[in-house]
């Protein structure tokens, strides 16, 4: 999905300057997930309510990511 030097190189990344969005119809004061567009099609993820835990994800992770979850595995059962 995303070797160790591209991992290691997505985390060096200044991204003090991205823009945070969140679900459309949800408020950045109340508790939701934010993500951020970063270079090359990768992904930034927080809580809003816990700014310095951010994960980050290639592109290949984020499409696989997405792709999952509209396919329904990661439904609650």
């Amino acid at each position: 999905m995303g070797s160790a030097q591209e991992k290691d190189e997505l985390y060096a990344l200044d991204i003090s300057g991205v823009e945070w969005i969140g679900a459309p119809g949800t408020s950045p004061d109340e508790e939701r997930v934010e993500i951020a567009h970063l270079p090359g099609g990768a992904v930034a993820m927080r809580s809003s309510l816990d700014h310095d835990t951010v994960l980050r994800y290639t592109e290949a992770e984020w499409r696989a990511f997405v792709l999952g979850a509209r396919d329904g595995e990661f439904d609650l059962r």
